[in-house]
C-alpha cells in the first residue's frame, strides 16, 4: 500500500475478473478510424501486460471524447486495435457498456483474456454535465446503472487512469464502494512523480504555463508560488495575456475578446491581487505574435494595435524564456506558448520545447496538448517524465485531494 491506496502486490489476481478503469481519451481521425496519438494508449500497457501474465482476466473502462462538446464523442474500436497490437495479443472489444452482450462477454472471459467496453460516456450517468449537475456522492454513485450492472460480475476494481482523477464520476469513484481496489502501475508512478516534485524539487524550479484553459493554471500559480514549490513562473499563451491586461497593458481588442467570450474575463482582475504578491517572480511576455494577411506579425508590448489577436509569444519573449528553462534545475510545463498547430505561430512553442530538451534540469509536461507538442518536436526521449494527465495533474499540484483518490483510499480501509 502507497499513499493510504492499495497496490498490486495487495492482491493474487490469479482467475480474478477485474474492472480496470484507464485513460486513453485521444484524438481521433473519423475518417480512417484511427488514433492520432497514442502515448496514453502506450502508458497503460506495463499495468495490462502484468496482470495478463499473471492470470487475471481484464474488462477494461475508458471514454473517448469531451462530453461538454458531445459531438466529440467517439467509439473506443480503435483502441482496442492499437492495445492488441501494442500487447502482442487480442484486445476484444464490444459496443456495449453495460448491456447483455457486454455482461455476457465478461461473464466468458479466460484467464489472461482482455476485452475493452465501448466509450464509458455513452451512459449518462459517466457525463461530466450529470456530474455537475447532480453532485452524487461516492455512495450514491456506487448505486448508479454501470456500477450496478457490471460489479457483480467482478472481482476486484482497479484505476490506472491518473488523468481522470480530477473527475467525480461512477467508473472512477462508485467501484471503489463495493468492490476491493487499487490503483495500477502508471497512477502510481505519476503519484509518485508528482508528489517529489512537489515536495523537494531541485533548485531553481521553474513552472512554464500556457494554453487556452487557464482556470485551474491560476489556481495552481498560486498554489506553487504560495507553499514555495516554485521559485519563478513562466506565463505564454492565454495565461501570459491574461497578466499582462492585469498589469494594465494593451494585449488588443481581439485578445480581450477571446479571453471574455471563453470566460476568463474575471481573471484579469483576480491576477492583479496575484501580481501583487508575487509579481517579482512571474514572468510574462515582452513581445507578442499574429497573424497578419497569412504572415506572422510580432509587436514590442507598449505598441499592440487596438485591434490585436494574440496568437504566440514574440522573439524577445522566447529568449527569456529560454534563458530561463536552461538555468533551471527542475521545471513544470503545462500549455503551450500559442497557437502551436499553425505553422506561423508555433515558433514559441517550438523554442520554449527546444529548450525543454537541451536542458539539464528534471522536466516534467503535462496535458494533452503539452503531450502532442512533445511528440510533435520530437522531444519524447528528452522530457524527463511525460505526465498524462493535464486537468488531473493540475488540480493535484493546487494540493487538492482528487475524488479518485479520496474513493481509493476508502477502499483501502473498507475491503
Amino acid at each position: 500500500m502507497r499513499f493510504g491506496i492499495k497496490t498490486i502486490e495487495d492482491f493474487d489476481v490469479k482467475g480474478k475478473t477485474i474492472l480496470c478503469r484507464l485513460d486513453m481519451n485521444q484524438p481521433v481521425n473519423r475518417e480512417t478510424d484511427t488514433l492520432n496519438s497514442i502515448v496514453r494508449i502506450k502508458a497503460c500497457v506495463p499495468t495490462l501486460k502484468e496482470l495478463t501474465e499473471k492470470g487475471a482476466k481484464l474488462v477494461l473502462m475508458a471514454h473517448q471524447g469531451s462530453d461538454i462538446e458531445y459531438k466529440n464523442f467517439y467509439c473506443t474500436r480503435p483502441h482496442a486495435k492499437v492495445l492488441s497490437e501494442l500487447l502482442g495479443q487480442e484486445v476484444k472489444w464490444i459496443d456495449d457498456v453495460v448491456g447483455p452482450t457486454a455482461r455476457q462477454m465478461i461473464k466468458d472471459l479466460k484467464e489472461g483474456e482482455i476485452l475493452l467496453l465501448d466509450n464509458v460516456r455513452y451512459v449518462s450517468e459517466e457525463q461530466t454535465l450529470f456530474e455537475l449537475k447532480l453532485h452524487l456522492s461516492h455512495e450514491e454513485q456506487a448505486k448508479t446503472l454501470m456500477v450496478e450492472k457490471l460489479a457483480p460480475l467482478a472481482d476486484l476494481y482497479m484505476c490506472d487512469a491518473f488523468a481522470a482523477a480530477h473527475r467525480d464520476q461512477p467508473s472512477l469513484c462508485g467501484f471503489e464502494y463495493v468492490l476491493p481496489s487499487f490503483m495500477g502501475r502508471l497512477f502510481e508512478k505519476e503519484y509518485c512523480v508528482i508528489s517529489e516534485l512537489m515536495e523537494q524539487p531541485a533548485r531553481p524550479c521553474t513552472f512554464v504555463l500556457g494554453g487556452a484553459k487557464i482556470s485551474d493554471a491560476f489556481l495552481m500559480m498560486e498554489t506553487v508560488l504560495g507553499n514555495g514549490c516554485a521559485d519563478r513562473v513562466i506565463a505564454g499563451g492565454v495565461v501570459g495575456q491574461v497578466l499582462l491586461a492585469a498589469k494594465g497593458e494593451n494585449i488588443g481588442s481581439s485578445s480581450l475578446d477571446f479571453i471574455v467570450d471563453h470566460g476568463y474575463g474575471e481573471y484579469i482582475e483576480k491576477s492583479k491581487a496575484t501580481l501583487e504578491k508575487y509579481g517579482d517572480k512571474i514572468i510574462v511576455p515582452v513581445d507578442l505574435a499574429t497573424m497578419e494577411g497569412g504572415e506572422r506579425k510580432e509587436y514590442k508590448i507598449g505598441e499592440i494595435p487596438a485591434d490585436f489577436n494574440g496568437m504566440d509569444i514574440g522573439e524577445e519573449t522566447m529568449k527569456i524564456f529560454k534563458e530561463t528553462i536552461m538555468t533551471s534545475k527542475t521545471v513544470f510545463v503545462n500549455g503551450p506558448m500559442g497557437v502551436f498547430e499553425v505553422d506561423a505561430t508555433e515558433k514559441g512553442t517550438k523554442e520554449v520545447w527546444d529548450a525543454l530538451g537541451a536542458t539539464e534540469a528534471y522536466t516534467v509536461v503535462g496535458g494533452g496538448d503539452s503531450i502532442t507538442a512533445t511528440t510533435k518536436y520530437g522531444k519524447t526521449e528528452q522530457i524527463s517524465y511525460i505526465c498524462t494527465g493535464g486537468g488531473a495533474l493540475i488540480r493535484f499540484l493546487t494540493g487538492e485531494e482528487l475524488p479518485v483518490v479520496k474513493a481509493l483510499r476508502h477502499a483501502a480501509k473498507t475491503f
